[in-house]
């Protein structure tokens, strides 16, 4: 298992600093974002050694007018570490906000932490 949630976590404060693993208990007047890893399996393993990791990251983003520009700015942030968005859709929430789920995946080299996608 290799984790790089703490690297989205940094790219994602790129975009905004409300940034957080949980649902927002203070709404701010910019953009909320909530980071979620969903999957983090062995994708490739050699005898007992894992050679390769899969990651699924969740990003929700909410905001007061509009996710568009926001999610493009994640989209930026989060695919410059390697990682491939695999979704992007409005969701419905009860709050007074805009949300939007985005999904990420990759597969990550234990030994030299690069992250790609092969599909």
């Amino acid at each position: 298992m290799k984790n790089i949630k703490d690297q989205v976590y940094q790219a994602l404060l790129s975009v905004t600093e409300n940034v957080s693993d949980v649902y927002p208990s203070q709404w701010s007047e910019g953009a909320n974002i909530q980071l979620t890893e969903e999957e983090n399996r062995v994708q490739e393993r050699t005898g007992n050694s894992e050679q390769k990791a899969y990651v699924r990251i969740r990003i929700d983003v909410w905001h007061r007018v509009s996710t568009s520009q926001v999610a493009l700015e994640v989209d930026r942030a989060v695919s410059a570490l390697g990682l491939v968005r695999t979704s992007c859709a409005d969701a419905p929430d009860p709050s007074p906000y805009k949300h939007k789920q985005m999904r990420y995946e990759g597969i990550i080299d234990m030994e030299s932490d690069y992250v790609f996608w092969n599909n």
